[in-house]
């Protein structure tokens, strides 16, 4: 039997004082090797450019300065379309396109784990057939459908696929089966619940964590998208598209470019930040005994 001991007046398995040592210092330094890049990226922003094109390269800026962002706005004013218009689109996607698809995602995903209905394995195994093929090999067939719904050229072109992506629909679908409990369902059903009631009170928050992580995942994304082939209007851009249009002069934007993928990376980081400390405290809380 293994050895107990206590640990905050509770009885857990044992691991000895260096293993636990051990485990935290091996953390550490993934953590801090995870964490360098991150580093790497903003010291580049605040060099300088003849540090930029410096052999060897140094990891840290010598002469610190914000040149680069104040070019990067520079630039910024020089758009004909205003720039906080690509901003707006960007914001706009994001937001839009993730609140969507954590909605249909986790309201189809309830439906095929928690009611039985004709069809249902069916209609999973095509969720899990589609995650094998690549937006680009369905490229063709989404223009068709967009275009027969006057999608083509608007905001639309890019949210409404975010909406119907199904990895999301998997990962809700697989997290509910594991965590949301018939039981506690069937007693909700008894008081009197009706089903929309049961899922949005009672499902939604054991599956928190699963629904933190989807919104990370496509909020990150969507935030990150580039061009879309479905918009051609230079208003409907998104933020990232104009970055890479206005740092594309060379050698001479370097810095502006290097500022770029500082703010690019800020906003995904801050949700990622605010979202993970949830998903910890969730899993840690959120046990459940029949």
């Amino acid at each position: 039997m293994a050895k107990l001991r206590t640990r905050k007046h509770k009885v857990v398995l044992s691991r000895s004082a260096g293993g636990d040592a051990g485990i935290t210092v091996l953390l550490s330094i993934l953590g801090v090797i995870m964490f360098l890049p991150m580093v790497y990226a903003v010291s580049q922003s605040l060099k300088p450019l003849d540090e930029l094109w410096m052999y060897p390269p140094r990891f840290f800026a010598k002469n610190p300065t914000f040149t680069n962002f104040r070019d990067l706005f520079m630039l910024m004013n020089t758009s004909w379309v205003p720039f906080s218009r690509y901003i707006f689109n960007t914001v706009l996607i994001s937001i839009g396109g993730t609140l969507g698809h954590l909605l249909l995602a986790s309201m189809a995903a309830y439906a095929l784990a928690k009611i039985k209905f004709p069809g249902g394995r069916v209609m999973f195994k095509t969720v899990q057939t589609s995650l094998m093929f690549h937006s680009t090999i369905t490229a063709v067939c989404s223009f068709m459908i967009m275009s027969a719904f006057h999608m083509i050229d608007t905001l639309w072109a890019v949210i409404v696929p975010a909406w119907a992506s199904t990895l999301g629909l998997y990962l809700m679908k697989q997290f509910m089966d594991t965590n949301v409990h018939d039981t506690v369902l069937e007693s909700a059903r008894l008081d009197g619940a009706n089903e929309f009631h049961i899922f949005w009170v009672i499902a939604m928050p054991m599956v928190k964590p699963a629904w933190l992580t989807l919104i990370i995942y496509c909020f990150q994304g969507l935030w990150n998208a580039g061009a879309s082939i479905y918009i051609y209007s230079e208003q409907w851009k998104s933020f990232n598209y104009a970055i890479g249009q206005i740092t594309a002069g060379g050698i001479k934007r370097a810095g502006a470019s290097a500022a770029s993928l500082v703010l690019m990376m800020a906003v995904p980081i801050l949700v990622f930040v605010i979202s993970q400390s949830n998903i910890i405290e969730t899993m840690g809380s959120s046990g459940m005994k029949d």
